[in-house]
Formats: structure tokens, C-alpha cells, sequence
């Protein structure tokens, strides 16, 4: 279900996909079953080609990984994580117009140049 510039992660690859980047990263933990998880897919297909190079977006099927969602406490799908530096930046919960992905991603962007 991952499109263009975007990348499955799992509990295995987390820390090194994620926590250890040197780019901010947006992640994105869905399920196949979740609805307002497959309509929220083209906006982050969107904002992945929309900031190509300076964000990571990635994928993490919370069916198939367990510790991970738990880990930060993902009680509802869909989530968005933006973490920076190893952290959580900015949190998203469920369905949400790209405008207010765009803004978070944009605040954790600002604060990358500053």
C-alpha cells in the first residue's frame, strides 16, 4: 500500500529508518481494514512527492507490528507521527485534510532551518 517516495517500516527497521535519520520523518500507521486509513493514503501519497528530499514519509501496518504502535501509544488509526531528531515532533489522529498535515510538516520543516 506504500506509493511513490514512500517506504514500509516495521519494528525491526524502526529505530534505523526512523529515529536514527538525519531528515525529519512522517509516519504513517494504518491498517488494510481501516477506511478513513485507505482515504487518508492519496493525501499522504501527496505529501510525500510535495516535500521529496526534505521529509521521509513511511508506512507501518499496525496489524503486522505490535511493538512499535504500542511503543507510542497508537490507539487509533489512522496516526501520523512527524518525528525529528529521534522524537516526536507533531502527532496527527485520524482523517485529516493535507492543509493540516501541510502545517505540521511545515512547523517541524521551520524549526529543522532554525
Amino acid at each position: 500500500m506504500a506509493g511513490h517516495g514512500i517506504t514500509e517500516v516495521n519494528d525491526a527497521t524502526f529505530e534505523q529508518e526512523v529515529l536514527k535519520s538525519n531528515e525529519p520523518v512522517l509516519v504513517d500507521f494504518w491498517a488494510a481494514w481501516c477506511g478513513p486509513c485507505r482515504a487518508l493514503a492519496p493525501i499522504v501519497d501527496e505529501v510525500a512527492t510535495a516535500y521529496e528530499g526534505k521529509l521521509k514519509v513511511m508506512k507501518m501496518d499496525v496489524d503486522r507490528n505490535a511493538s512499535t504502535p504500542a511503543r507510542y501509544g497508537i490507539r487509533g488509526i489512522p496516526a501520523l507521527l512527524l518525528f525529528k531528531g529521534g522524537k516526536v515532533a507533531e502527532q496527527i489522529v485520524g482523517y485529516v485534510p493535507k492543509e493540516t498535515i501541510d502545517k505540521s510538516v511545515a512547523k517541524v520543516l521551520a524549526a529543522t532551518v532554525a
